[in-house]
């Protein structure tokens, strides 16, 4: 029955989309449709997204969809640095920054996941055809990726590129994906009552809205409080839903005839 209503409050929130798309999708629409070619078609990444796919967990909102779109746009965010650092430079760090995307998570149900994550990659990343400096990036990289903890300051350019934008690329996530998919799956995976999700709700707008001010890219900076925002307006609405429902039914897991 909790599982019931938990699908019929998911089908009605999700006529709640965002008011628009994040203006990123406009704005870097050359550097993400670069970035797309690269997630279909490299060898390096094809490989790569086999190999995480028995470490992600797409039950609980973090896995294949999740890494793919973190990598693709933390690619975009690293292209976007072109015109300051080099075009070839750039390209090579794109490449490592998809790398990071989709491996970032690969250790997500642990305790201390990202640093998990960080020792995991250099196993997989092992007989790739990378440098191991550049093996050694992507894992600082994965290692410095969570949010409420201070941003992570490399003396090496290239790798703070690649740390700052797996930041800000993992964090666009916590706007409308949030909402549309994430939230579901997470309460789904952890089997709250209704009850448990209304109550943890105020809490959750507050944890997302935390985000808005710690982009790390010159891109993320610009582009990133936008996805928050919308993600934002979209929680109010569905905790509004929530809220609704639970007025004329119990929400502790069954419905009051």
């Amino acid at each position: 029955m909790k599982n019931e209503i938990l699908r019929r409050i998911r089908q009605e929130s999700a006529t709640v989309t965002p008011d628009s798309l994040p203006s990123f999708y406009t704005a870097m629409g050359a550097e993400l449709a670069s970035a797309r070619d690269t997630f279909f078609s490299h060898p390096m990444i094809l490989r790569c997204r086999e190999d995480v796919l028995p470490f992600l967990n797409d039950e609980f909102g973090h896995g294949i969809e999740h890494s793919k779109k973190v990598a693709i746009e933390g690619c975009a965010l690293v292209l976007g640095e072109a015109g300051a650092i080099g075009l070839e430079r750039a390209r090579r760090l794109s490449l490592m920054a998809m790398l990071a995307g989709l491996l970032h998570d690969t250790c997500r149900l642990e305790g201390e996941h990202a640093a998990r994550g960080a020792e995991l990659s250099l196993l997989i990343l092992r007989d790739y055809p990378l440098l191991d400096e550049e093996k050694h990036m992507i894992a600082s990289a994965v290692r410095c990726h969570e949010a409420f903890s201070p941003p992570a300051e490399f003396d090496h350019t290239g790798t703070q590129i690649l740390a700052d934008a797996l930041y800000d690329a993992d964090k666009f996530r916590w706007g409308p994906d949030n909402f549309i998919t994430t939230l579901w799956e997470i309460c789904n995976y952890q089997e709250w009552t209704l009850q448990q999700i209304l109550d943890k709700f105020p809490a959750g707008l507050e944890m997302v809205a935390s985000v808005q001010n710690t982009f790390r890219t010159n891109p993320g900076k610009i582009y990133g409080p936008e996805f928050i925002e919308l993600g934002l307006v979209m929680g109010k609405k569905i905790y509004h839903i929530i809220q609704t429902f639970c007025r004329k039914n119990d929400c502790s897991g069954h419905i009051i005839p």
